[in-house]
Parts: C-alpha cells; structure tokens; sequence
C-alpha cells in the first residue's frame, strides 16, 4: 500500500514527534528527529514520512496530498490526540477510501478508548509497532497481525493477540536514508546540541523504573535490547557520507551508558571516525568510562537529574542518590564534558522547601545548560495511577497542554498549588541563569564564537518569549 507516515501539523512550534520525552512547546525552538515514524518507514515500500511541525507544513498542505495514499500512519500522543484525529478527518473527507491508523503511547496504553474517541479511525498498533505497520501496508488480513487493534466489517472493535517484542535490533534498517530522503535536516533545533545534528536510537528499553517516565512504561519496556556496535557504526558511516553538513551525532537511547562495555566499545569506533557525539546518560557514570568516552569524541551528556532532594529520588524510583550524582557532575567538569541537565518540578513529596533545595542543587552541579520540566502524569505511567489514586491529578487539569501547547501543571497537592509549581518553572530558570558566573561563561562562550553568539541572542529572544506567552496563559 502506498503509506503516509505523518506528525501531524498541531500547535504552532510544537514539538510532538515521538523523540520527544514531554510533547510540549518548547522555551526555545526544539524539535527531535520522528524516529519511531521513520523506523516504520524504512521498512515499508512506496512510504513517504511528513514530520509537519518542524518543517511548517500546514494542514491544507497534507490534505493535497491524501490521494496519493491508501494509507496513512500518524503519530499521536495525550496532549496532540484531538488534533490528529481532525488531521485525519480531513484528509479522508479527501479521499474516502484511505485507511488511518495510530501510533504512539497514547493509543499503545488505551487502544480501545482511542478508537471508540475516534470513529474515524481504522487502527491502531499497540506498543513496539513497527512490524505491526509493515503487516498492514503488506497487505496482510488485519486478523492476522500481531499487535493490532482495529474496527471489523461490522464497525466492532477488535483486540488482537500481543506481539512478541522485538529481539533482534539489527534486523531494523537504518533510519537516516529516510532523513534523507524525507526531511530537512537543519530544521530540528535542539539548543545544547551543535547544529545541524542528527539523532538515532541504538536500542530500546531502559532498566530503570522511574516513575513518570514515558516511554518504557509504555512501548520500549524495562529491558535494553541493543543493535550490535558495528551496525551503529556502519549508521554512522552513512550518515557521514550523506550528511557533510552534520556538526554531532546523538544516541537517543534512554539511557545510553546503561551497558557500559558496549557504550565504551561504541566510543572507541567513533572515536576512529573522528566525530563529535552525545547521548542520554544516568549521573552515575563512573570517571573511568567518562574518560574513555571524552577521549573518543564525547562531548556531552544528557542527564536527568530531576530533583535535588532524596526523598523524591526515592519517590519517583529514580535509583540514584544526590551524593553520586554530585560526584558525577564534578567528573564531567574536570573531563571537560558538557552537561545538560534536566529537573522536573512537582514530583510526588514536592514542597515549598524541596522546590528551593533543587534550585540550589542544580546551581552546585551547574550543568552547561538546562531544561526545567512540570510532571506529567501520562497515562500508562505509575504516575499517573498513583496521581489518581491519591487526588493529585484533577480532570480540570489532566490535559498536559494548553490551548497554545504549552504545558500546565497537572499535579497539585495538599500543601502545593497547580499554580505554585507552575511558577517555580520560571523561578527556577531565572535563579540558575541569571547569575553573574552564568552569565559571564555565556558571555564568554558568544565571543569566542561568532556562530553561537547569534544562537544565543536567537535562543535567548525565544526564552523571553517564551515566558510571557506563559505567563500570560496562566493569567488567563
């Protein structure tokens, strides 16, 4: 079947692509590479993939190309659900006989409640999909298909029998032809990345268990099933070839550095391929691997420290205690590794006083930047139940977004407002920035390079932004 793979257009800016780990607005223009929508289409035939966001396709745009397909795969997520089924809607009213089907973890968590809040959707494949969608562009009877949900003849909803998860990584193909073929590469914006970059997963799944987090609750599951090192690297020698342009490469596995002999063998290839990289990684690393990785092309690591307090470590199962995560932090500055550091305010136990402890503990780390997130109780996610379950999580506010896809602050408790979390975002930007230390290594960085300097007064246009948009839909 001819496919469509699509992000479909939503808010302005949005950042909705299942890279993402919070389908938000960004403070700064940000988009992530669709990697769970191109991974499908590397394996089917005929497949053409629109990522709309980011390229600033607007609907009309795609609705002119509806007939040019019998089927079409959209990814959708909680806070995009409503907009993508419109998407939908109006690309069948353009031709009726086109099939429409789901992806993501929003439909992967609740397939029957997806298609019954759908009717104008034919499917939806559940969790590691992307097998299910090469079955159903195949052609193959939709009784058949491992992982599929879908309406019969008679309009009834159908559950069909698991699929089994997917064991063999290397027997994907390689992501990047499909960038290449489908995207413009200097359209994803990622602030603590070079750019332009380039982003591939060299597994799935993460041992952790943190409690809010999305994707291995959901679709990737708890165990790190990985390509072998010389199928990442034969990628990467790919990309080089077809991507000159390219100033880093990034690992978007969970957490990279959870196998570390692999990430190290990893390192030590790239290294003989004289690129820059980056990747996921837990605070935890130890100095020796740090080493081994920096001496290789390593130049920074994203890290979620989330809180500075050890009780809502303990809460979230983060598994991680303040003290390493220190000594971590002090390691990658000495090495000469950049940090992105990323903290989320309204964990469960979060308090006046723990909002204050993580501000200070983020100005002690100092990662180079970072990124302060609201909890987002995603369904399918411990959180969420657990929100439930003890009346944090209102239904005036279990959106996620706003109208303008800017994300809210959907957990209150007893001693804490929605509204009191959602201003300890920007007090918490504003305390960690506008430092004179802070201010002066940006300073620095803009005049020792004339490219950044014109980044950041972009980036730093966007932030302030930014904050008075939210500011002002929080007033509203």
């Amino acid at each position: 079947m001819r496919t469509l793979f699509l992000q479909a257009p939503s808010f302005d800016g949005f950042d909705g692509g299942a890279g993402s780990r919070y389908q938000a607005r960004r403070e700064i223009a940000s988009f992530w590479y669709p990697t769970w929508l191109a991974q499908p289409a590397a394996l089917v035939e005929n497949s053409k993939l629109i990522d709309a966001p980011p390229h600033k396709t607007k609907l009309a745009e795609v609705v002119a190309q509806a007939k040019d397909f019998d089927l079409v795969v959209v990814h959708t997520s909680v806070p995009s659900f409503a907009s993508d089924v419109k998407c939908i809607e109006a690309l069948k009213a353009a031709n009726p006989s086109l099939k429409a089907g789901l992806i993501g973890a929003k439909v992967a968590v609740d397939a029957d409640g997806s298609l019954k809040n759908a009717p104008v959707v034919d499917f939806v494949a559940r969790n590691e999909f992307d097998f299910t969608i090469k079955d159903v562009a195949d052609g193959k009877d939709w009784k058949d298909i491992l992982g599929l949900s879908y309406r019969d003849a008679n309009g009834n909803i159908q559950h069909n029998e698991e699929r089994p998860i997917l064991e063999n990584m290397d027997s994907l193909p390689f992501v990047s032809p499909i960038y290449k073929r489908d995207l413009k590469i200097e359209n994803y914006f990622i602030g603590y990345l070079k750019h332009p970059y380039i982003s591939i997963y060299t597994g799935r799944g993460c041992k952790s268990r943190c409690t809010f987090c999305l994707w291995p609750q959901t679709v990737g599951g708890h165990r790190y099933r990985t390509r072998s090192v010389g199928h990442v690297i034969e990628e990467i020698k790919w990309c080089k070839e077809n991507f000159p342009q390219v100033q880093e490469y990034f690992f978007d596995d969970d957490t990279f550095t959870d196998d570390l002999p692999r990430a190290e063998a990893i390192a030590k290839e790239l290294g003989k391929l004289g690129v820059t990289w980056s990747c996921n990684a837990k605070a935890n690393v130890p100095r020796a691997s740090l080493k081994v990785m920096r001496d290789n092309g390593l130049r920074l690591l994203l890290v979620g420290y989330e809180s500075g307090n050890q009780q809502i470590l303990h809460n979230i199962k983060k598994g991680m205690r303040v003290e390493v995560a220190k000594q971590f932090a002090k390691d990658c500055r000495e090495l000469g590794i950049a940090v992105h550091g990323t903290f989320i305010m309204g964990l469960p136990g979060e308090t006046r006083e723990t909002i204050k402890e993580t501000i200070e503990f983020a100005k002690e780390v100092n990662p180079h930047t970072l990124q302060v997130s609201l909890a987002a109780p995603y369904p399918g996610t411990f959180l969420y139940n657990e929100a439930l379950e003890n009346g944090w999580l209102d239904s005036a506010n279990a959106e996620l977004v706003d109208e303008n896809g800017v994300q809210i602050a959907p957990l209150h408790y007893p001693d804490l407002s929605h509204k009191e979390i959602f201003d300890a975002v920007e007090t918490f930007y504003r305390q960690f920035y506008f430092r004179p230390r802070k201010i002066g290594a940006i300073v620095n960085e803009m005049v020792r390079d004339r490219a950044m300097m014109k980044r950041r007064l972009r980036e730093g246009v966007e932030f302030f932004q930014f904050l008075r948009e939210r500011k002002q839909g929080a007033q509203c």
